[in-house]
């Protein structure tokens, strides 16, 4: 359970309410408060073949979430607070994974409660604002999967990366963010220094490793950090939670173009294993622990500082009516794990064999549209269409290496790993009642995702949001407990099509 404590509330709740108290707060005439409150449910249409029992059509989340959003100034200080509350029942699915895991009750892994923003706002001279506390800062243009987009983690535990909103699975950070305006050179300098006064779990990214309803098939109902003792090691020398990142970018417009700048010093997004698997225990191909540091047991995660450097692009073409984009970040040393065979060969997990750098390239190109489709399907204005392309390029790659995907699967890693995405996007009835589309295509390992949906506007507070997710794999996977030795992204979904209902009042 997430709560405001330790040294995130020393940095931004005492500090906050040191500067502006909360009497001032309560009497300030410009106080806003926003919010709302969402049921969501889903329901399996397929049986995960992990439980003894069918458990197509179960429920497998009834989720409440309320939320409230303060906004106000008092004198020349803004202020901006965001609170959160996550309540979970224990459907009859989410017992039997619990059954399985034989460790906590997964319940306790997605309620939640926190304080998930907390800023101050001022602006000491002209063309200078800065903005102090717990916020989220969002870099890039993509969409469906992280290019620049990696100064937070997400966690995506209890949905995937599924969430339409980004800022609801973003992990927020305290940082100083100042950003100065330069008009003379049309553009804009962010600078940004997180001081490490978080707390460790806010770091990285949170993926579903203690075997509930998104593990990775076929892991539901594994947990890998009590059952197995596969613990987060944050004070790793390698990535010490508590260091001091930072970050900058430039932003501007030159001639038809939009463009940024961008470099950042932090934490891999995604944890890699490390573990004490090498010549120690007489396995030639295994590396040893990372940078010769473990803190105990077989095996840990790890989240290890990096740097990249990126570049984006805008504009709008007449030749073809869209507005183009494009980004690129390139990561210096990025941490992989590797060992595809070892499960076959030693009944250890694959990717515990060790870690190793490599320097990475990540490359999106989207496409914007709007289309007027009402003479084909009736909407009642233009639809958007968007078309994106992700690649990521181990640039120094070589398939002796023996890189795999993800711990825990065999699948190794290709040189690129390319994906197309399409979403579609109608608007009917003054835009009361929006159809969605969104489906992508692994061009690298094969499989791919579907997911319509639809969404309705009642009046200024209901809103209503319906979706299938469906998901489709190349056939390399195996219920077998360590996947086959071809299963890749989409092949983790394998037998996981949900349908998502979300009913939200909004205030």
């Amino acid at each position: 359970m997430k709560i405001y404590k330790g040294k995130t509330a020393v940095s931004t709740a005492v500090l906050t309410l040191a500067m502006v108290s909360v009497a001032d707060i309560a009497s300030a005439n410009s106080l806003e408060v926003s919010g709302y409150v969402r049921q969501q449910l889903s329901f399996n249409l397929e049986d995960p073949p992990e439980t003894s029992e069918d458990d197509k059509w179960d429920t497998s989340m009834i989720r409440t979430t309320v939320r409230l959003d303060f906004d106000g100034e008092v004198g020349p200080i803004g202020y901006h607070f965001v609170t959160r509350a996550e309540r979970e029942y224990d459907t009859n699915y989410l017992e039997r994974l619990d059954d399985l895991r034989g460790t906590d009750d997964l319940v306790d892994h997605y309620n939640n409660e926190e304080i998930r923003e907390a800023v101050l706002e001022f602006s000491p001279i002209k063309n200078v604002s800065m903005r102090f506390g717990k916020q989220q800062v969002a870099w890039g243009e993509t969409d469906f999967f992280t290019g620049l987009d990696i100064i937070h983690g997400f966690d995506y535990s209890w949905r995937s990366f599924l969430e339409v909103e980004n800022e609801e699975l973003r992990k927020p950070l305290i940082m100083l963010n100042t950003i100065i305006q330069v008009p003379s050179l049309r553009g804009a300098l962010q600078l940004l220094v997180r001081p490490g006064w978080d707390e460790d779990e806010d770091i990285g990214t949170t993926y579903d490793l203690f075997g509930g309803r998104w593990a990775n098939q076929p892991n539901k109902g594994i947990d890998f950090l009590d059952g197995f003792g596969v613990k987060y090691n944050y004070d790793h020398k390698s990535g010490d939670t508590d260091d001091v990142t930072y970050g900058a970018r430039w932003s501007g417009v030159w001639g038809d173009y939009n463009y940024s700048l961008a470099y950042l010093t932090g934490f891999n997004t995604d944890p890699v294993v490390n573990s004490i698997v090498g010549p120690a225990i007489f396995i030639p191909e295994g590396l040893g622990p990372y940078k010769g540091e473990i803190k105990g047991g077989f095996a840990e995660f790890i989240y290890p500082e990096v740097e990249t450097v990126g570049l984006t692009l805008s504009t709008y073409s007449e030749v073809t009516d869209a507005v183009w984009s494009a980004e690129f970040a390139y990561t210096k040393d990025k941490p992989y794990n590797v060992g595809s065979n070892l499960f076959n060969d030693y009944f250890i997990p694959a990717g515990f064999g060790g870690v190793i750098e490599k320097d990475v390239l990540r490359s999106m190109i989207r496409m914007d549209k709007q289309m007027d489709l009402s003479g084909l399907i009736g909407t009642s204005r233009p639809s958007l269409v968007s078309v994106q392309i992700f690649d990521t390029w181990l640039t120094d790659f070589d398939s002796k290496d023996d890189i795999v995907d993800l711990a825990g699967y065999a699948a190794k890693k290709k040189e690129h790993s390319t994906i197309i995405t399409l979403l579609v996007l109608n608007y009917y009835n003054n835009d009361r009642i929006k159809p969605e589309l969104a489906a992508g295509y692994d061009l690298s390992y094969g499989g791919g995702f579907v997911i319509p949906s639809l969404n309705f506007a009642y009046g200024d507070h209901w809103r209503v949001r319906i979706e299938a997710d469906i998901f489709f794999d190349d056939g390399d996977t195996s219920p077998s407990g360590n996947g086959s030795n071809d299963t890749n992204l989409f092949g983790y979904f394998a037998n996981n099509d949900q349908l998502s209902v979300r009913l939200t009042y909004q205030f």
